[in-house]
C-alpha cells in the first residue's frame, strides 16, 4: 500500500480507532487537551475561516445541564466519561479574519449580510475541523465518543447562550473502559463508493 504511515499509526486512527462507549475514571488534562488542539488547529477550512468553538465540560453543575439535555441512550456515557467536549460551530468566523486571513482584507465582506449562508458555511467548516479533533483526540491515546443524539437548541442555551453558535457534536474523552467497543459494523467496498469520470 503506498500509505506513509506506519501500521501501528495508520491502527491506531483509523483501523483500531472505534467510538467508545465506556471510559475508565483516569482524569484527561488541560495539558492532554491542549496538545489535541496543537495538531487540530491544522484542520483545512475555507479561506482559514476556522470556526470551531470547543467548551470542555468539567464542572459537575455544568455536567448535570449537558445530560438533561442527551438522547436518553447518551446520558449515562456522558455523564460517566472523564471530559466531555461540547463542539460548536462560531457563525461570527468571519470577524477573526483579520486574525486568519490578514493578506486579504476584503473576505470578511464576503460573508456579510447572508446570516443563513454564513451559518450554513460555518457547521460545513466546522464539521472539518470535528473530524480532525477525533483523529486528534485518538492520536493522544484517547478514545472520542461523538454523539449527535442531543437538543441541539438546548445545548446551544446551556452552552452558547449568544446566539452566534451551532452545536455540531458532544464527545465524551477518555480511556476506553471495560465493553468499551460495539462490534464493527460494515463499512462500503472501494467499488461502491469511488468512481472515475
Amino acid at each position: 500500500m503506498s500509505i506513509v504511515l506506519d501500521q501501528s499509526a495508520q491502527d491506531l486512527l483509523f483501523r483500531a480507532a472505534r467510538t467508545a462507549n465506556t471510559f475508565t475514571d483516569e482524569p484527561v488534562s488541560d495539558e492532554q487537551v491542549q496538545a489535541i488542539y496543537e495538531l487540530v488547529k491544522y484542520a483545512p477550512t475555507s479561506v482559514n475561516m476556522q470556526p470551531l468553538r470547543v467548551v470542555l465540560v468539567r464542572s459537575a453543575q455544568a455536567r448535570e445541564r449537558l445530560v438533561a439535555q442527551m438522547a436518553e441512550g447518551n446520558q449515562a456515557k456522558t455523564a460517566a466519561a472523564p471530559l466531555v467536549a461540547v463542539l460548536a460551530a462560531d457563525t461570527n468566523f468571519h470577524d477573526e479574519f483579520h486574525r486568519t486571513f490578514p493578506h486579504f482584507p476584503g473576505v470578511r465582506d464576503w460573508f456579510t449580510g447572508d446570516d443563513h449562508a454564513r451559518a450554513e458555511t460555518a457547521r460545513f467548516n466546522g464539521a472539518l475541523q470535528v473530524g480532525y479533533f477525533i483523529l486528534g483526540v485518538r492520536a493522544a491515546g484517547l478514545a472520542a465518543g461523538p454523539m449527535t443524539g442531543f437538543d441541539a437548541a438546548g445545548v446551544e442555551k446551556e452552552f452558547f447562550p449568544d446566539g452566534e453558535h451551532r452545536v455540531l457534536a458532544v464527545v465524551n474523552i477518555g480511556k476506553p473502559g471495560a465493553d468499551a467497543w460495539f462490534d464493527r459494523s460494515p463499512r462500503l467496498p472501494y467499488d461502491d463508493v469511488v468512481t472515475t469520470a
